[in-house]
This record gives C-alpha cells, structure tokens and sequence, in this order.
C-alpha cells in the first residue's frame, strides 16, 4: 500500500503483508513527521480528478465550436436599424452601375455589396463601442468574446479587418493564437489583411512599430473612439501602396 506523508507529499510504500488490519501511524523518513494510514489523503482531494472534469481531462474534438458571431446594431430610436430598404437598394444599384466596363483599366474598387468583414478581438471594455461604429461605417462586424470563437471565424471567413488588444481573453493568451494566425497566412491572403493592433502605450500609426509587429497599423487605447477614421485612413494608404498590383491581379481595392 502506498501513504502520502501530509506534510512533504512524500509518498511511502508499506508491505501489506506486514500492515495491522487497523490504522497505524508511521514516521516519514524525508521531514521526520507522524504519517497516519488513517486519515483522508489530501494531495488526492487537492488534485484535478477530485474536482472532476477538467479542460486538461475533456476531449475537445467532441467540443462544437461556434465562430465570433455578426454583430447586429440596435434599432434606432425612431425604430429603424439604420438605412431604410430603399435606400440599401440605392446602393446596390449604384454600385452595380458604377462597376467598370470589360476590359477598362481603372482601379477595382470594392462593390457596394460586399461590405467589409472586420473580425473585433477587444476586451469588453471597448468592444461594443468599437463593433458599433464599425457597423455604423459599413463594415459587416464579428465580435470575438474569447479566443476559439476568434480563430474559427478567422478559419472559417476571408476577413478583410482584424482588430486585436493585447488584453483579449488573457486567460486563454487571445492575443498570442489570434496574431499567429495572422502571422500563419500564405503572402497573397496576408496582403487581403488589414491587421490592427490596439495598444496602451504604443503610438498611434507608428508605420515602423507596426512593421516590427507583423501589423498593419497601430491605435493607442486612449484614441479607440478615432479608430473608424484612422482605420480608414491607414486603409486608403494601404489601396494606393497596392494600387497596381491590384490592377494586375484584377483584384479590388480593400
């Protein structure tokens, strides 16, 4: 039989053949304390399996993923959720019409039907004020609240925005798995990225520090209410870096 010392967990191993058929009390030789054989083993109540499941003990390929969900705005006051059906007709027709005839060669703009997709990986804090504004802007958002449902939306949807604070879902490093997913994508995905870091003391649009973090751009946190035009911003810049290319490749503009 086997008795864990309480005090050093040292484990002693006892002949049963030789072991009184009731309790006793043995002196660990490693700290020299009393062992008694009958009482409760507290290294085993401490451990994992007397807890029960764990996510070290779960199988997660049984696990549903679900990716970051779409995030929806709130109707407005007067009860409507933003442009009326009109005037989403409107826009699509004018981006049908103002499409480039074949074999014209002009930049490829984006079409009016096919918003933007931005992949929102913030702490509670900010994510909802950031997810709405973008919504607001146009962009079709996902708001990631941990960190699988951000790598299985990544997985699963060609993003064209993916906004990270180094704060997101620090349990689980957020951080660390989403900007390695990032850093994992072939160079032509890589170049249909707009990737975005938030921080709290890096400066805002600093191209050469956003170079050395595999991004696209850099928002201080204090300046997260301006991230919709510094997004557009950076995002008008990044189109004309790559304006021939795109024309070349017959690609539109992010």
């Amino acid at each position: 039989m086997i008795i864990v010392c309480h005090k050093c967990s040292a484990r002693l191993q006892v002949d049963d053949t030789k072991a009184p058929a009731r309790p006793f009390t043995i002196r660990c030789p490693k700290c020299n304390g009393t062992v008694d054989s009958g009482s409760p083993n507290r290294a085993l109540e401490q451990s994992a399996t007397a807890v029960g499941s764990s996510p070290a003990t779960g199988d997660p390929r049984f696990e549903h993923s679900i990716p970051a969900p779409l995030f929806q705005l709130q109707p407005t006051a007067e009860g409507v959720p933003g442009a009326s059906a009109t005037e989403k007709l409107f826009e699509l027709l004018s981006g049908v019409l103002s499409q480039p005839a074949p074999g014209r060669s002009q930049q490829n703009n984006r079409p009016s039907w096919d918003p933007r997709k931005a992949l929102v990986c913030l702490p509670d804090d900010h994510r909802e004020l950031v997810a709405r504004a973008l919504a607001e802007n146009g962009y079709q958002v996902f708001i990631a609240q941990d960190t699988r449902q951000a790598v299985e939306r990544m997985r699963e949807n060609q993003l064209d925005v993916v906004i990270l604070d180094h704060k997101f879902d620090p349990t689980e490093q957020g951080s660390v798995f989403v900007s390695r997913e990032v850093n994992i994508l072939r160079p032509a995905q890589r170049r249909r990225l707009f990737f975005v870091l938030v921080s709290p003391s890096l400066r805002t649009m600093d191209a050469h520090t956003a170079f050395l973090n595999n991004a696209n751009a850099i928002i201080n946190v204090n300046e997260i209410e301006e991230l919709p035009r510094l997004l557009e911003r950076g995002m008008r810049a990044y189109n004309e870096l790559y304006k021939e290319f795109n024309n070349v490749m017959g690609t539109p503009a992010l």
